[in-house]
């Protein structure tokens, strides 16, 4: 297949998206040639996981590498390691918490770490506490001597006025909610460990990635497709295709350094909500049905240094709307998991 995401109008099935998903930036194809050594992803059988492994793979042949690339996770889908497999992707099955199944794992100088919990923090607090922040440190004493590239969230940042253009990566956290502040422990443990060992480090602050499959963007689809009330509360967002996100994550690795490189993860715009939804509600012929109005400030990242450093998004957000709208109608397959993005108590 010779699919550009640029040009194509709609999604056809699962292996189109997943093809598209993988496509590696030029940014990422350099970073793959730059980079010596084979590569490991801590969590990838997460929403983006299998995606950026399935990059890496691409990235490395596209640069004339070859390198181990290694996906580590517990797999309750059993399915996963064998799809991975196929894409050239050796799969170890790990409880990470677990010291002597994490000290086993093999060493490699490429770490990528998407391990973490969100969905279900509230009521399962400790172990929340337990992935994001005790994890980091464990994972920190493995692999001191690996160059890291660390998913966090603008979660950290808390609510910003909507008139500005979102948080940049010098403002000073002001986490919400137990979730977001378990977040943040992640960095700080992360940067303890990076001053303390000289562990290099990329933190990549991420709002909020989406493909046709889950997203804010999803979760606004269905609600218009199925006529269902849309809160306007949290009234703006970033959005950012998933694999825009995912080839930002692999070029990062080159400016893993001690203190971290921080960068947020970010679309170019600041959404309106309500927007959102009228056109989703022109593709589909439908009448969104909004509740309340929106809010002065919401969760906003500025990605402007993203796009500086690695070039601008290959998907607008015109197209992912008009693939979402094409593949809700013809009822296509969703990863039921919804975003809980409007929550502004920070509790998920």
């Amino acid at each position: 297949m010779s699919f550009s995401p640029l040009t194509v109008d709609r999604i056809e099935n699962i292996e189109h998206l997943e093809y598209l998903l993988s496509i590696p930036s030029q940014a990422a194809i350099a970073a793959m040639k730059e980079l010596d050594g084979d590569m490991m992803i801590l969590g990838v059988g997460g929403k983006m996981g299998p995606s950026l492994a399935h990059m890496a793979v691409r990235a490395s042949a596209a640069a004339g590498k070859r390198r181990r690339v290694i996906g580590v996770s517990r797999f309750s889908s059993q399915a996963l390691p064998a799809q991975l497999a196929a894409w050239g992707i050796e799969a170890i099955s790990c409880d990470l918490l677990d010291q002597r199944q994490l000290d086993a794992l093999p060493d490699v100088p490429n770490l990528i770490y998407m391990a973490g919990m969100k969905f279900g923090s509230t009521g399962n607090e400790s172990l929340t506490w337990a992935m994001n922040s005790f994890l980091p440190g464990m994972v920190c004493s493995r692999f001191a001597k690996s160059r890291i590239a660390a998913f966090s969230t603008g979660n950290i940042y808390g609510l910003v006025p909507v008139t500005g253009s979102g948080s940049r990566e010098q403002d000073k956290p002001n986490p919400t909610g137990e979730y977001a502040m378990s977040c943040l422990g992640r960095e700080r443990i992360f940067e303890y460990f990076s001053g303390k060992a000289d562990v290099c480090l990329s933190l990549l602050r991420l709002n909020y990635a989406t493909e046709v499959r889950y997203g804010v963007l999803v979760d606004l689809a269905q609600r218009v497709w199925r006529g269902q009330t849309i809160d306007l509360a949290m009234g703006h967002v970033n959005v950012i295709f998933q694999g825009e996100a995912n080839a930002m994550a692999l070029a990062s690795l080159c400016l893993a350094a001690a203190p971290p490189f921080v960068l947020n993860i970010a679309g170019p715009e600041i959404l309106k909500v309500r927007d959102v939804c009228q056109e989703f509600a022109r593709l589909m012929n439908k009448t969104p049905n909004f509740v309340g109005s929106e809010a002065s400030d919401a969760l906003l990242n500025d990605g402007s240094l993203g796009r500086k450093l690695f070039g601008d998004e290959r998907v607008p957000v015109a197209r992912m709307l008009g693939w979402i709208a094409d593949w809700v109608m013809h009822d296509g397959a969703n990863l039921g998991k919804p975003t809980h993005f409007e929550s502004r108590t920070g509790k998920f």
